[in-house]
């Protein structure tokens, strides 16, 4: 349990200018006794959904798959904790650049070796709902990982929750492993369903849908994802365990998209493409009894979030 003193905790985050690492990166300054470290090598990244001018943070630009880079910057600041989030992300992205992703197995050893070696009470892991490939039960349990994804992004995150499980059993390092299921949020990229949707309408273009958009999804707003993590940071909660973190009501991706459009007033039509061979799952539902546990409140609806969304920036979403 973190009991707050004059003393700040000091925090790393990795791939902090991302949708999540960003989201959480405020609400960790908004506490006030915590002090955060923010990289990011700012390939998907973007400077501007970092905080400026606050005492409390600092960024680096710096690559955590370079270990010369990284190692640097632990040797330099005493953390007491660690979320490593640092990734190549996108559907698009990762089937595009294979080879780029797998290179992220040398940032996970990386953050691993240092944390053990510079004495970091706990490790927070940001790992996916790709491990479960296509599902085999639903809804999708923490325990049930059938691994028949061959995609270069769920095999290394499937790996790097290896590595975290192998370093708490040889080195007794702490962690906690959260799979995450479609979180978005203002500070998301276009990479992604729900921005690229909105996006889009705003704009009255046609809406792109692959296949005929029955596949489904859940969808998770920022604010539940950062209050389920605080909470296990703070509470010590599903300390060497793994979490679903995600909303377990599904939705078609067409409905989706219908749902934008009305919102938006927009004129945009639905426009359907060819499937993708690879990386469109059919379905998608976790279990998230642990994530409610935590949270201890109801999540946020996705018409409520698509709401906020529009809101946020006078209504359009950063670009």
């Amino acid at each position: 349990m973190i009991k707050p003193n004059k003393i700040k905790i000091n925090v790393l985050i990795t791939g902090a200018a991302g949708n999540i690492g960003s989201a959480l990166t405020a609400a960790l300054l908004k506490r006030n006794y915590y002090y955060v470290i923010g990289v990011d090598n700012l390939t998907t990244g973007a400077r501007y959904k970092l905080p400026a001018n606050n005492e409390s943070f600092s960024f680096i630009k710096a690559d955590v798959n370079r270990y010369t880079e990284i190692s640097s910057i632990f040797y330099a600041n005493r953390f007491d904790y660690v979320f490593h989030f640092a990734a190549v992300v996108g559907v698009q992205r990762t089937l595009a650049n294979p080879l780029l992703v797998l290179d992220d197995i040398e940032g996970i050893k990386n953050i691993l070796s240092l944390s053990k070696n510079c004495g970091v009470k706990r490790v927070f892991y940001s790992s996916s709902s790709e491990v479960y490939g296509e599902p085999v039960s639903i809804p999708q349990h923490e325990e049930t990982t059938p691994l028949n994804s061959r995609l270069p992004y769920a095999i290394v995150k499937n790996l790097g929750e290896a590595y975290f499980r192998s370093f708490f059993l040889e080195h007794e390092l702490s962690y906690t492993i959260f799979r995450f299921f479609n979180t978005y949020g203002p500070n998301q990229s276009e990479d992604f369903v729900v921005p690229r949707f909105l996006n889009a309408a705003q704009h009255n273009d046609p809406i792109t849908i692959y296949g005929d958009g029955c596949q489904t999804r859940t969808f998770c707003y920022i604010d539940d994802n950062v209050d389920t993590m605080i909470n296990c940071l703070e509470k010590s909660l599903f300390v060497n365990d793994v979490m679903n973190v995600g909303s377990d009501i599904e939705h078609k991706i067409i409905d989706l998209a219908e749902l934008v459009i009305h919102h938006t007033n927009s004129m945009s039509i639905i426009k359907h493409l060819p499937p993708l061979k690879e990386g469109d799952m059919t379905r998608r539902k976790p279990d998230i009894t642990k994530m409610k546990q935590v949270l201890n409140r109801p999540l946020i609806p996705l018409e409520e979030g698509i709401l906020r969304l529009i809101e946020n920036n006078d209504g359009r979403i950063k670009e």
